[in-house]
């Protein structure tokens, strides 16, 4: 003869129990452990222009040469170049950010042109990061100091045989990522 059990509301608080007292138990080869999770947002990485790169004035003859500026604004001619007053300088770029953290630089092209209407003369990037003066070279990477470093920027223009007069231009761009 088969016997059938009932489950009713008085067994329901007794399987309730015996649950709860099952769960509290736990398992003997369970473990638990709990990690802490941080972070830490950094300063964002800058980039200013503090000074322009100028190459002066000179006087250019039959004769090809070139005007250099040092990256501590130092300047120097050769061939048939003839320096005329000062107001020579270096370019100067102040980079901020976050502590001693190192940074890249990517500059727009290795050379570059000043333009005066459609006169032109190539302009050969030299570039550090101590404007210790410089004639040679250039910079791809930096380390912040404190948050801070500075880029200075010098170049070599080639000026052309009976370059013509005028006022030329151009740009020095950097771009810099932190590493």
């Amino acid at each position: 003869m088969t016997t059938h059990s009932r489950f009713t509301r008085h067994h329901l608080p007794l399987a309730a129990l015996a649950l709860a007292i099952s769960a509290a138990a736990g398992s003997a080869v369970a473990a638990v452990a709990t990690a802490t999770s941080t972070s830490t947002v950094i300063a964002p990485i800058k980039i200013e222009k503090a000074a322009d790169l100028a190459f002066g004035s000179f006087a250019a003859s039959a004769t090809p040469g070139t005007v250099t500026v040092s990256t501590n604004g130092t300047r120097s001619a050769t061939g048939g170049v003839t320096l005329m007053g000062s107001g020579a300088t270096a370019a100067k770029f102040d980079v901020t950010g976050s502590g001693t953290l190192t940074y890249s630089i990517s500059w727009v092209g290795s050379s570059t042109s000043l333009t005066s209407g459609s006169d032109s003369m190539t302009f050969t990037r030299v570039a550090d990061l101590t404007g210790g003066g410089a004639v040679t070279g250039d910079v791809t990477s930096g380390a912040l100091t404190a948050g801070a470093q500075s880029i200075y920027v010098g170049g070599v223009l080639t000026v052309g045989a009976d370059q013509a007069a005028g006022n030329y231009s151009g740009t020095v761009s950097a771009t810099v990522e932190y590493n």
